[in-house]
């Protein structure tokens, strides 16, 4: 098992654990990731994700040094299948997910990053679209997910030239939500982590799901999903304590209900 679920209360950090290889995924792993996924879905205990790689780097993208042997095997084709069903089940997680970035983030291992909601990194950190400096072109949601945070040029430009790009330009350019020195990474995860747990789970559930319809949806249509999302919150135990809460001058106590 490279890919490991740590917990700490409602908090699941998933490892990617290679660090011979700066944590590259193996056929292996990306049907583990699926898994751990899939299951912190339907964990209703579970209410914050972090993302992260072992030791100082984060992923080198997909491991390519078993020369297409693994554990999937088979034509391309089907071994893609898996890679596409690990970037679905990240994006299916109804939980704010966190990347902690440290050292490296290339090819799959930039756009999983990229493909979490929040992206905290490292001074140190370095990214990038490594796909045609191999003869390979961009996968792991890469197409989709870059040009909505970048715009197409750029997000061209980062798949075409292929460059490293260093963390202050990552966070110039919008890949990335916040640079601090690597020794105050865990405490700036830490810090998000525990901002999050702190709001009500259902209306972030909510607003991550609309946000992510909202880019695909027509002005009338997202106003509509915005609507029943709305009237679904002011049902809640969630929305009634933080009104009460607001009125007795108190901070909130958000249960999930």
């Amino acid at each position: 098992m490279t890919i490991h679920v740590k917990r700490n209360g409602p908090t699941a950090t998933v490892v990617l654990d290679n660090p011979a290889r700066k944590n590259a995924v193996t056929d292996a792993m990306w049907g583990e990731l699926e898994t751990a996924w899939r299951e912190l879905a339907t964990d209703e205990s579970t209410r914050v994700v972090v993302v992260t790689g072992s030791g100082d780097e984060f992923c080198s993208g997909a491991d390519l040094s078993g020369g297409g042997e693994g554990a999937i095997g088979g034509h391309w084709t089907r071994r893609m299948e898996q890679v596409n069903q690990a970037a679905l089940a990240l994006h299916a997680l109804p939980q704010p997910v966190i990347a902690r970035v440290d050292g490296v983030a290339a090819g799959a291992g930039a756009n999983l990053a990229f493909g979490c909601d929040l992206v905290i990194a490292s001074d140190r950190s370095r990214f990038s679209e490594i796909f045609t400096k191999r003869g390979l072109s961009v996968d792991f949601g890469g197409s989709w997910l870059l040009p909505r945070l970048v715009g197409l040029h750029k997000a061209l430009e980062l798949c075409l030239l292929a460059d490293i790009v260093d963390a202050d330009e990552a966070f110039r350019i919008g890949l990335v939500n916040r640079i601090v020195p690597a020794a105050e990474l865990d405490a700036a995860v830490d810090d998000w982590v525990g901002r999050l747990l702190a709001l009500p789970p259902i209306a972030l559930t909510s607003v991550k799901r609309l946000v992510h319809l909202g880019a695909q949806s027509s002005f009338p249509d997202a106003l509509a999903a915005e609507g029943v999302a709305q009237a679904v919150n002011f049902t809640t135990e969630d929305t009634t304590e933080a009104m009460v809460a607001f009125l007795q001058k108190r901070t909130p106590a958000f249960r999930g209900r």
